[in-house]
């Protein structure tokens, strides 16, 4: 039973093939010449198609939380350091800032060409000079500008206008610079005119953009890859290195900001120190000649010693709640986006350090993504969400701590009281000096701790260390990665071959005729007992003596 059902799928399906091979085995010569003709569009098209390359670079950044700290002698250096989150990187590797600074780096704004294969190439690498504006951003747009050479190595405009290289020299187009390509690289064959045109630079760079992917090399790791498809090889390399270049010197840029505006507060605060100090010695030492006061008793220097520690303290915490004034004013203030973030100078709890740190990150990322995004960009609303939960924090371990500063500060009153009592017993004079000592000795504890902040933070405008290191600069493949020529000519052959069978298996479903025997086998349960072929012949009888045609034949057997 079981053989005799597999022969009947096996009969079944040579019925099919055989259905198949009789339906388009005839059209043969269409099939070739499909496939030749899609060949010959697919060479043609590979032929005067650009070929586009990609280079790859990769870079290190210094993200605590994916295992890259700083050694420790660098950590002392770089005081002020803020510390980065590998997401946020990679937004700002691609903002349209970043590629404006690379476009001007190497002119591409002015950019080169030639005509080759009758298509429009660049000749970033085959033109024998570059072209530089002195103000890029006040560029008009040309489309072709004529360019050819002398031999004294000028260069000659539209045919009319000729001007030295190595100068910046007035044009028409504006003031421009003719330079040597350190790129050049003689082609093979003659090119026999070259264009330049102007592009304004924040149009090129939104271009670029487009042909730049940054992305994170696994979730665990804060190691960047970036990659970039370009017609150059040479110039796809180069655009990567500038915009690795252009990304580390804004970050060191950034720090030295921060920098200067915590070093010109405590060039401030130590102006006002100093001259409160020199106030206080002048009137030591007039009060110590004028009264012949030079010497305390035992019981002053313990005095001396008590409310000089207790004045220190309330100085501090005075200091601290200044400081957190500051802080608190510059929070609930909201027009301070992207602002420096005041000094948090004798405020020793971490927590606040950290959250402010973390505010100010945010609202410098909310500054950034403005200028690339929209408002309603998701990772815009991230950032805004995530400020209007940090700030509360903020301001509730301030009010906690201002309320712990109060208690210890009406705790040194109350104890101060008590020193002041047991001042009556001391005589007038020695009473005075021990006031204007512990005036001066406040006054050079606050000098002596603002020249270290001075000193810490003079290192660290200074050190300018960067908080990322390129691994690999970029390097472009040798193969193109675009047009891929195998894929293509799969893909045209395959394509031919379906158009084919759509054309054949359309034109025989609209011709209302049956072909097949297989179509009458699919409508009647009647036996079909044999099969004539069509004569198209004029010949009335197709079965005479002798005659041995096929269609005789068929009638021989049915």
């Amino acid at each position: 039973m079981q053989g005799n059902k597999h022969k009947m799928d096996e009969d079944h399906e040579e019925g099919i093939v055989q259905q198949i091979t009789s339906k388009y085995l005839p059209y043969w010569p269409m099939f070739i010449l499909a496939v030749i003709l899609a060949g010959g569009a697919a060479f043609f098209y590979l032929r005067y198609t650009v070929p586009i390359y990609e280079a790859t670079a990769s870079i290190l950044i210094k993200d605590e939380k994916k295992g890259n700290e700083d050694s420790k002698m660098v950590e002392s250096l770089d005081l002020i350091s803020s510390k980065k989150i590998v997401e946020n990187e990679i937004e700002v590797i691609q903002s349209r800032s970043l590629m404006e600074d690379v476009v001007k780096k190497l002119g591409l704004y002015a950019t080169v060409t030639d005509y080759k294969d009758l298509r429009e190439t660049s000749a970033y690498i085959t033109s024998p000079i570059t072209i530089r504006a002195a103000m890029p951003d006040s560029l008009k747009e040309f489309k072709k500008v004529k360019l050819n050479f002398e031999k004294d190595g000028s260069v000659i405009l539209n045919d009319k206008y000729k001007y030295p290289l190595n100068q910046v020299v007035t044009t028409p187009f504006g003031l421009l610079d003719f330079l040597p390509n350190k790129n050049y690289i003689k082609p093979e064959k003659p090119i026999k005119q070259l264009y330049f045109a102007f592009i304004i630079p924040r149009d090129i760079a939104s271009g670029l953009l487009s042909g730049l992917k940054v992305e994170a090399s696994s979730k665990l790791s804060s190691i960047i890859d970036l990659h970039y498809r370009d017609e150059v090889p040479r110039r796809a390399e180069d655009i990567l290195n500038a915009l690795l270049e252009s990304y580390d010197q804004s970050g060191i840029m950034e720090k030295d900001k921060l920098a200067a505006n915590t070093l010109k507060f405590v060039e401030d605060r130590l102006s006002n120190v100093a001259h409160d100090l020199d106030s206080i010695e002048k009137k030591v030492q007039q009060y110590k000649s004028g009264s012949g006061a030079v010497d305390v008793s035992t019981q002053g220097q313990l005095f001396l010693q008590n409310v000089s520690t207790n004045d220190q303290k309330l100085s501090d915490y005075n200091m601290q709640l200044s400081v957190l004034n500051q802080v608190q004013k510059f929070v609930i203030d909201k027009d301070n986006n992207g602002a420096i973030v005041p000094s948090t100078l004798g405020v020793s709890d971490p927590l606040l350090s950290q959250l402010l740190d973390k505010l100010y990150s945010s609202e410098l990322e909310y500054e950034r993504l403005k200028k690339t995004v929209g408002e309603n960009n998701p990772v815009l609303v991230s950032v805004t969400n995530q400020i209007n939960k940090i700030k509360p924090n903020i301001l509730q371990n301030i009010q906690s701590q201002q309320k712990s500063l109060e208690v210890a500060r009406q705790n040194l009153y109350a104890t101060n009281g008590t020193y002041n009592s047991m001042l009556q017993t001391v005589p007038q004079k020695e009473r005075q000096l021990l006031d204007i000592s512990r005036q001066q000795a406040t006054k050079n504890s606050i000098y002596a701790f603002l020249l270290q902040k001075r000193e810490e933070s003079e290192l660290s405008y200074a050190a300018t260390v960067s908080d990322n290191r390129v691994i690999d600069n970029a390097l472009a493949g040798n193969a193109p990665v675009s047009p891929r020529k195998m894929l293509i000519y799969l893909f045209v052959v395959i394509a031919s071959l379906g158009l084919c069978f759509a054309i054949i298996t359309l034109r025989e479903s609209l011709t209302g005729k049956v072909l097949y025997r297989h179509e009458i086998e699919s409508l009647t349960s009647i036996p079909i007992i044999g099969e004539i072929a069509f004569d198209k012949s004029k010949t009335p009888l197709v079965i005479e003596s002798g005659k041995r045609s096929f269609v005789a034949e068929e009638f021989r057997k049915l």
